[in-house]
Formats: structure tokens, sequence, C-alpha cells
């Protein structure tokens, strides 16, 4: 029986096939034949309609990041695929598992500089996994499959398949691959090799302070259960990378939170002092090292992640361990020994007494300050029982040092790439994902305004979203490095904000200025039971600083403590 199809049909269908739920995206002239069959043949997918193709991407990195599932984003040619350039490099930092659908001008028009004809395979080439230009119609459904295949296996990652218009237009037989054959692509889907978990098993056996770093691959494999029994099996005090927060609950006993640039001054003084570090699923990337030649000087190094690339790329590795996160917890579970370190516990519980208790800021300034509000919202959100998406800058590192994530896939933030702009569309994506979850914008008003247009998609999909802007009135991570490092020469950081409740309120958001501590936990729970999307500004303290600090190229054991005479904000 035949199953004629037009190349616009087989994108539908093949993701459908896919298990594909919704897309988000923006239509143009290289991509409408797909769009019309979408329209004609009212295809079970849910189509988001975006304001602009970088906060489609980024929705489908929310999207993608909140589920565990690919998420699919789509625009024409041109500017709409370069667009969402800045998204996919997000993503493929941050090992992201996204499809990029896009269109091209038709096979005629290829080389010759037609309208809104752009390079896209050339120009995302370094931030997907994999790229496709699609000019035989025979070809589509085939890639389509391989990118899914791609984006989700081995270390996840975006895919980018861009059609030809006039493809899109042709027809063929449809049939959906059962199976491919891709002999240059060999993920590390198995289990990892015994010998070097041996190795690793005997280095924290015989550990007098040992650590884990837990990274966003536990995640990613879906082993926090295994990570849990390791730490609690061998009392192994767990730091976690900015991407790994989640991964194992802040309010354990054996969590030291997570370490780095402006992470605990503890966590980093353990960092510094422990004799096995055992790092998995994470990149060990500077941001959480600092200078790499002073990182863990006195450890061994076991290194697990599923990439091998990165075995030793930053450090020098005593113990590499490729594999999947979740099998190379299962098979080294076994063979560590149950243990105590109390000399180590007491010394990290001695160095954990120094931080500010989060919970009398209230009672050191009369002011409204970032922190206090990251804390207030924790309290108000059930203790932890909310998704959190922050965008990037001071308030990001607030949220991860004062809101305590106790479940994995609640905090969603650009770590690689630190892209400003990320919160509000990925909130979108997180919350498409799962409508039952309370999900949270965490924003800088710089960051905000850079994607503040998805609005529009908020209110046109009425999306239940909560949006806390923290309006210092600067770009304050560059305000405080200028402060730090420039002599506090203020150039391009002062901000000309709009009113962002008459903003909000000009796309029908309800919304409230807070201004004083005192407003602020009953503003939270304005938000919380309004019926729909609800913005929130809180108008805090202008030079309130993230501490610690490390400074570039520097030791994490040289941090920039909190003056003691400023607003507790950390340790």
């Amino acid at each position: 029986m035949s199953n004629l199809k037009t190349g616009g049909q087989i994108i539908w269908e093949s993701l459908i096939a896919e298990g594909v739920e919704v897309v988000f995206g923006l239509p143009g002239g290289a991509i409408l034949p797909a769009y019309d069959d979408l329209a004609k043949y009212e295809y079970p997918i849910h189509h988001v309609l975006v304001t602009h193709e970088q906060g489609a991407s980024h929705m489908a990195d929310g999207y993608a990041r909140a589920t565990g599932r690919v998420g699919v984003c789509i625009a024409t040619s041109g500017p709409g695929a370069t667009n969402l350039i800045t998204g996919l490099a997000t993503a493929y930092m941050d090992s992201t598992p996204i499809v990029a659908i896009t269109g091209q001008v038709p096979n005629s028009l290829l080389g010759r500089d037609g309208f809104q004809e752009s390079d896209v395979q050339g120009v995302s080439l370094p931030v997907t996994k994999h790229n496709y230009l699609i000019t035989d119609i025979n070809d589509l459904a085939m890639a389509i499959k391989e990118a899914f295949y791609i984006a989700s296996t081995g270390r996840p990652g975006p895919v980018l398949v861009d059609v030809c218009k006039d493809v899109q237009q042709a027809m063929t037989e449809f049939e959906y691959p059962k199976s491919i054959h891709l002999p240059g692509y060999n993920p590390n889907v198995n289990a990892p090799d015994s010998d070097d978990v041996s190795r690793a098993a005997e280095l924290l056996n015989n550990a007098e302070r040992p650590l884990i770093v837990s990274g966003q691959g536990v995640t990613i494999a879906r082993a926090e259960k295994e990570l849990r029994e390791l730490a609690e099996k061998a009392n192994i005090p767990v730091a976690t990378s900015l991407l790994g927060i989640g991964t194992f609950p802040t309010t354990h006993p054996l969590s030291i939170s997570w370490g780095g640039m402006h992470g605990e001054a503890y966590c980093n003084y353990a960092l510094q002092d422990c004799d096995v570090l055992f790092a998995i699923g994470a990149r060990l990337d500077d941001r959480l090292t600092g200078a790499f030649d002073t990182f863990a000087p006195k450890a061994k190094i076991i290194h697990a992640d599923i990439d091998p690339a990165e075995m030793g790329k930053n450090l020098t590795i005593d113990t590499p361990v490729v594999g999947d996160a979740l099998l190379i917890l299962k098979e080294l579970v076994p063979q560590v020994d149950a243990n105590e370190h109390p000399a180590w516990i007491a010394q990290i519980q001695e160095w954990k007494s120094e931080t500010t208790n989060r919970d009398i800021l209230e009672q050191e300034t009369d002011e409204l300050v970032a922190p206090y509000v990251m804390r207030a919202l924790w309290h108000e959100t059930d203790e932890g029982n909310a998704t959190v998406v922050t965008d990037v800058g001071q308030h990001q590192m607030w949220e991860a040092q004062y809101y305590n994530h106790t479940k994995p896939r609640s905090l969603l933030t650009s770590g690689g790439l630190g892209t400003m702009g990320y919160a509000l569309p990925a909130a979108i994506g997180a919350q498409m994902g799962n409508m039952e979850e309370e999900v949270w914008v965490v924003a800088g008003d710089g960051g905000f305004q850079m994607t503040m247009v998805e609005l529009s998609t908020i209110m046109q999909e009425n999306l239940p979203i909560k949006i806390a802007i923290i309006n210092n009135g600067y770009l304050g991570m560059v305000r405080q490095w200028q402060d730090v490092f420039y002599n506090k020469r203020h150039s391009g950081t002062p901000l000309f904000n709009p009113d962002f409740i008459k903003l909000a309120e000009a796309y029908g958001m309800a919304a409230r200025r807070v201004t004083k501590k005192e407003d602020a936990i009953n503003a939270i729970k304005e938000a919380q039971e309004f019926d729909g999307p609800f913005l929130l500004e809180f108008q805090v303290e202008e030079f309130t600083n993230v501490y610690p600090m490390v400074a570039p190229g520097k030791s994490n054991a040289d941090m920039i403590r909190r003056p003691a005479e400023a607003p507790s904000e950390g340790n």
C-alpha cells in the first residue's frame, strides 16, 4: 500500500515516531512547507510559537533538562537558523540533548547567496555534536532518526538537521527507519573497564580524607540513588559542580554543597585538603578548579566520565574511569568498604561552622538584599520543592548558595557558556515538560531584558510560571569584577531599566514590586497563590557582592572572603 508523504509530512511523522509531544519554533519562508503540513494534517504535536528563535533553542534546552528527553526546536533559514546558535552553544557546553530542524533555501539556490541563505551547517559545526544538510528527500527520515540517537546517547548534545525547501515539498514513499548504522559514531554505552573500577575502589578504601565531586553526568545517567549509596556506605563527603547541584541533597549530613569560584568556602577547603578525589560526571572546568595546577594538590584524582576526551584535559588524572555514571557506580559500590572518617568529617564540620547561618539574615540588615530573597524563596517553596531556572550573574550564585536543592533537575542554569537571557525561555520549556511542577524564573535585570519578549509566549500558552527579577540596577557580576579588579570604574554596567511592572501589565501578566524586606515573603506567597503567571520585581540593595570569590587564574585556596562589615551574603 502506497504511503506517499511530502518532506514536510516526513518531518512531523518522524518526530511522532520519536515520541515528541512539543516543539518550539517560529515559521519563515524556507520552513513554511513543513508548517503548512502541520496545519493541514493536525499532527498530535503541540507547537509553541516563540517570539525569537534564540528563545526556541533555550526552551528546547529547558524542556530537555527538566524531563531528560530530547528537546526540539524549529526555525527558518538565514537569521532564523543563526538565531538558534546561542542556544545550541549553551546546550553543547552543558551536554543537553536537542534536535534543531531548520529550513534552507532550495537546492537550486544553494551557494548562490540567495535570500535568507546562510551556511548553517558551517556556522553550527563547532556547537553541535553533528549536523546535516538534507538535499534529497530520501535521506530525511534517516537523518532525523540518527539525529535523535546522536543527541541522546553517549555524552548528550545538540544536533541540527537543515532541510532544503524543495525537499520539504517533494514526495516519496515513507517508512520510518527501524535501525541505524553509524560506523563513525560509537557512543560509550558499555560498562566501564573493571580494572579501572577496582583501582578506584582501592584508592577510596585506603583514603583518610576522601571526597566525591558529583556533576550533571550523574543526573543524565539517573544515578543519584547509587551516588548516595556510595557516599553513605563509605561515609564520604559529597561536593557538587554548579550543574551537579541536585545530584545529592544539599540538606544531607554528608553534603558540603558546591565548590569553585563562588562555591562554599568550606567546600573549597575540603577540595584543597582531600587525599582522594572521586569526580564523577563533572568536567572539572576552571570555574570549579581555579588554577588547574593548584587544584586538590594533596589528592589522588579519580575521574569518572562518559566522555574519554575529558580524561586529563584539564588535570593530571591518577585513575581515569570511562563510562556511564550509573554503570560505574553500580560496579563500584560493592567494591567499596563500609568506612568511617571521623577526623575528616570533624574537620569539615569545623570549616562549616564558619559559615553564616543563612536563616538570620534579616537580623543582620534591614535592607532588601538578594541573598535574603533566595532564602525566602526556598522556604516558601516547601524548602526546595520547585524547579528554579536561573539566568547568569550574581543572582545565579546566590540561588546556588541559599536555595537548598534536594531533588534532581530542580536547578536549571547555563553553566559552561554562561548565557544571559537563558532563564525565561528555558523555564517555559521546563514548564511545558512538567505542567504540574512549580517553576520559578530567577533572573537579573540585565539578563531578563535579553529575552523578555518571551513573556508573550508565557501568556499565549497560559503557563503558571512565577518570575523573580533581582533588580540592582547594574550588570551585577560585571560590576562586582569592576569593583574588585578595576578600581570601581563602572564602565558600561549601570542599567537603564524599564518599569518591569508596566511591562508585565502590557502583556496582561499580574505583577508586583517589592522594595522592603518585610514584604518579600508575602509577595512570594501572593505569586504562588495566583492562578497563572506572576512577575515579582525585587528592588534589592545595589552593591551587595557574592562571596567567597576566587579571582580568575588563582587557587581556590586564595578565596576573597566576605568583609566583616558587609551585609551577610555567604561565607
